[in-house]
């Protein structure tokens, strides 16, 4: 049975595709139940490596099962075939995601940013509650609704935290996410503490909101981690940045894990950012 014939089955009207892998792909479709469109990320184990039938897409499955929040994507159904494929329907970003927002769109203005950037913050946070980890935010991750709110998606590379008998997070190996996302210590192949990773990419998707562009070329890796491992982040002067805005994402850039905001993981997304003007960014987070 096709995929056309599978959804129509469970009450779901296919429609085009929104994206594609080797062994996944993502397709819209009408829900006649719920009487609005939705996204179908349609899976085939039979094309899947080993290693992401036994380890990611468990975890993936099991994650979104359990989240909830408004700034997160909502997942409405997970079901299987029997000829080995997993149907799971989740919310559609009708507006598409944060990188085709700003291609198309520039930077952001910071009344704007710091109001999305909030939106995303909230829904790590709760992650990181519950301890589980993203290790893939990118602003491709990043979709929209209708009202342009963010909705954190694809939570193909997230896990629960491991913890060892003192209670202290076990720090993990595996490379996960994009390169121009990723911290010093996960380019050096350093075990990492995931929380941390997830703050480091926070700030990068911060950079990308105010300037437009990324913070670090990824073309050349040894470069940009010497630049990374150098705390060297450059503001283009024609964005005008308040000083508050530039001060947090360079202490979300900070390559030193005990330092600056990204030190804060254990504790929660609280970095401390100043006060008086700076209140407002503070309040972001």
């Amino acid at each position: 049975m096709d995929d056309a014939a599978v959804l129509k089955k469970r009450g779901y009207v296919m429609g085009g595709n929104l994206g594609e892998g080797s062994y996944a792909k993502v397709k819209s479709a009408f829900s006649e139940r719920l009487k609005f469109d939705v996204a179908v990320k349609i899976i085939d184990r039979k094309k899947a490596p080993s290693d992401f039938l036994e380890r990611f897409l468990p975890r993936e499955i099991e994650i979104l099962a359990k989240v909830n929040h408004r700034s997160i994507i909502k997942t409405y159904e997970i079901f299987e075939t029997s000829d080995g494929k997993v149907y799971i329907v989740m919310e559609l970003g009708v507006q598409g995601d944060l990188l085709e927002f700003i291609k198309t769109k520039g930077a952001m203005p910071e009344d704007i940013a710091r109001k999305m950037f909030r939106q995303l913050c909230s829904a790590i946070k709760y992650c990181h509650d519950a301890d589980i980890v993203h290790r893939d935010l990118k602003c491709e991750n990043l979709l929209l609704d209708k009202d342009y709110h963010i909705k954190l998606s694809d939570f193909g590379f997230s896990k629960r935290l491991s913890r060892d008998d003192e209670g202290k997070v076990i720090h993990s190996k595996t490379f996960c996410g994009s390169a121009a996302y990723a911290a010093p210590e996960v380019l050096q192949g350093i075990p990492y503490e995931p929380k941390i990773y997830d703050m480091w990419s926070l700030g990068v998707i911060l950079y990308i909101m105010v300037c437009g562009s990324m913070p670090y070329d990824d073309s050349n890796i040894r470069k940009m981690l010497r630049l990374q491992k150098e705390h060297r982040v450059h503001f283009p002067k024609s964005k005008n940045l308040t000083l508050e805005c530039k001060d947090l994402i360079y202490r979300m850039l900070q390559p030193d894990v005990a330092r600056g905001c990204r030190g804060l993981g254990e504790r929660g997304m609280e970095p401390t950012i100043g006060k008086g003007a700076r209140l407002k960014w503070k309040r972001a987070l």
